[in-house]
């Protein structure tokens, strides 16, 4: 406004100069050697003064802009100083000088105050001090502006785990989730707590949105969605029968090899007597990871079969995955039932040398049910004690007794495998523990006595072995 104003002014005093001068008389002569120039005055005058003035208006703008290049180089250098500071601090952050972090902070906050890489330097050395309501308050700054918001809420939100907060962390990922549908750590909070809270309708539609927004590929949107549907079935298999059937059918298309699915919709196939289908998604599975569950689902496939024919069904599902202990335990399992005694040692005679807990509690199982020998069966009941874990439902570290869809240590969707727990496996510096006395002795094989009527005074003196024909030893 104030230009405009003077420009006016000068076109006001430009225009009386230049009236004053046309009323002035005279000539102007100009005589160079042989050449005589003749001007009125009026005319010389007012070109003079336009050259004075315009060499003036050049002399003038450079000095009206003079201010603007000093404040101009005086910011410039109040930036670098701050980005020279950001640099610094966020290599100190990276190495860890916690000092050095803080005080390359305070140069940013004077000279870059408003640079975004200086609330994040402000936010990550208060972090790394431990002054999480600094590191708050940085943050919120941040989520307060339109360009630094989602990495404001991501630190909010990582403050709030801090803090062992739920509630509000989840409050904060659904706001950037909102902001901005191709958040992968929102997108991940979201879902870990529509799982926890049973919202499957939730889960599903995040993973559809991950998936338009190319944060997953196919493969594991197929495998993420099949997980989802076979929790729903799951959880609806007492409530809705018609939708846990759908949920687990679909699960099982998406993903043939998730056991929990395969279980389940081999169950729904067996209750519609389709048998051939049920014995199909088991044996699938089956060849992916045996598994107990598994195991007994297709031992029941048909419903009313005696315990012989169990146990033949599960000797060819065995017999698809030769020497897996799974197989034999489950033969082990369906012999016990159907009193065939000697093919459930047979089955677990390769595992007793170093059996695990479940190879131990059957073999108990059998010295008792067989033999009524509660000693022997004592002594293996010990032994499974100490015997190795078994493999179980692990993820992150947890070990589960039943599948899930998420880890509940991190939230991770699909994070449950089949395998031993971490804490269960042998270590280098460990040793195997050595059988007590009362093991080796309870365990120990049978030996068979002669009868006393048939023995004579020599063979007497002999000892029982050398007593016993080879035969009767065997």
């Amino acid at each position: 406004m104030i230009r405009i104003i003077l420009f006016l002014l000068l076109i006001a005093l430009a225009a009386a100069g230049a009236a004053w001068l046309a009323d002035q008389p005279g000539d102007l002569v100009l005589n160079w050697g042989g050449l005589r120039l003749t001007s009125k005055q009026p005319m010389y005058l007012l070109g003079l003064v336009i050259v004075v003035a315009m060499v003036a208006g050049v002399i003038l703008r450079g000095l009206w802009k003079i201010p603007g290049h000093v404040r101009r180089g005086r910011r410039e250098r109040r930036h670098a100083r701050g980005r020279h500071a950001i640099t610094q601090g966020l290599l100190a952050i990276g190495h860890g000088d916690s000092s050095a972090a803080r005080a390359h902070a305070e140069v940013a906050r004077r000279h870059a105050g408003g640079d975004p890489l200086a609330l994040l330097l402000h936010a990550q050395s208060a972090q790394l001090d431990g002054d999480r309501d600094g590191a708050q308050r940085a943050f919120r700054a941040m989520a307060e502006r339109a360009d630094t918001r989602l990495l404001g809420l991501r630190g909010l939100f990582i403050e709030a785990q801090r803090a062992d907060d739920p509630v509000a962390a989840v409050m904060i990922a659904e706001e950037a989730l909102k902001m901005s549908p191709s958040s992968s750590w929102a997108s991940h909070a979201v879902l870990g707590f529509c799982c926890a809270k049973g919202d499957w309708a939730g889960a599903l539609s995040i993973i559809d949105n991950n998936q338009a927004a190319g944060l997953i590929d196919k493969a594991t949107y197929r495998r993420q969605r099949g997980v989802l549907l076979a929790a729903r079935a799951l959880e609806f298999e007492t409530v809705d029968r018609d939708l846990s059937r759908s949920s687990a059918m679909e699960a099982l298309k998406l993903a043939p090899t998730l056991i929990p699915a395969a279980v389940l919709a081999a169950k729904f196939e067996s209750e519609a007597h389709q048998v051939r289908r049920a014995m199909r998604i088991v044996e699938t599975a089956w060849l992916a990871q045996p598994h107990p569950d598994l195991a007994d689902a297709y031992s029941h496939v048909r419903l009313g079969d005696a315990a012989r024919q169990r146990l033949v069904r599960v000797e060819t599902l065995a017999a698809k995955t030769p020497g897996h202990i799974e197989g034999a335990l489950a033969i082990a399992r369906a012999a016990i039932d159907a009193t065939e005694f000697a093919k459930a040692r047979a089955a677990l005679e390769p595992f007793t040398a170093a059996p695990t807990q479940r190879v131990a509690l059957l073999m108990a199982e059998i010295e008792r049910t067989e033999h009524g020998d509660s000693g022997r069966a004592r002594a293996w009941t010990l032994r499974a004690v100490r015997a190795l874990h078994d493999p179980a439902w692990t993820a992150d570290g947890y070990v589960s007794d039943r599948w899930r869809p998420v880890s509940p240590v991190t939230g991770r969707l699909d994070a449950f495998q089949w395998q031993t727990p971490v804490a269960a496996l042998p270590s280098d510096k460990g040793h195997a523990i050595e059988p007590s006395p009362f093991e080796e002795a309870m365990l120990a094989p049978r030996r068979v006595e002669p009868p006393k009527e048939a023995a004579s005074e020599p063979e007497a003196a002999n000892p029982p072995e050398a007593a016993n024909p080879p035969e009767a030893a065997k």
